[in-house]
């Protein structure tokens, strides 16, 4: 099963970047935990592949069961990318879906609101290229994360 971080509600707002293909490379604010770095292999998917996304979300909410649930999110998050795009579906409304499977196949998906989400602005790109840049080199020097087999579940 997916975690959906309680429909969205728990993302607060980040940035992610498809410009280099085959890598997305960001930062999500997550409520309780706070920034969690993404290095992911793969590609956005239709009109945003190889854009920098940026997101706000307008039901964010901080509670005391999101640092329950959210504690023993990997971060920072490296794996790869299932699906992301603006209009995941043809026969669901066009929204904001983020889609990927962690190093230790733990699957995590975010669905935002319409309009919460958007293709970064020129001034965007140029704004947070350093970080992302600081990013993609501390998390590209990082170990291979161990993979956690099927048969190493944590259910019984």
């Amino acid at each position: 099963m997916a975690q959906k971080f309680s429909s969205g509600r728990w993302v607060k707002e980040g940035f992610l970047d498809n410009r280099t293909p085959g890598r997305v490379v960001g930062r999500i604010i997550f409520a309780a935990i706070g920034p969690v770095e993404f290095l992911l292999r793969g590609d956005f998917k239709g009109e945003i592949q190889g854009t920098l996304i940026v997101f706000g979300n307008p039901s964010f909410v901080d509670d005391d069961l999101a640092g329950q649930v959210l504690g023993d999110l990997e971060n920072p998050q490296t794996g790869t990318v299932s699906l992301m795009a603006f209009d995941p579906h043809p026969h669901l409304q066009p929204h904001p879906y983020l889609e990927w499977f962690s190093d230790r196949d733990n699957h995590y998906r975010i669905e935002l609101a319409l309009g919460a989400a958007r293709i970064a602005s020129v001034e965007e790109e140029r704004a947070l290229d350093t970080d992302l840049a600081a990013i993609a080199e501390r998390l590209a020097a990082l170990p291979a994360a161990p993979v956690k087999a099927r048969a190493d579940s944590d259910w019984a």
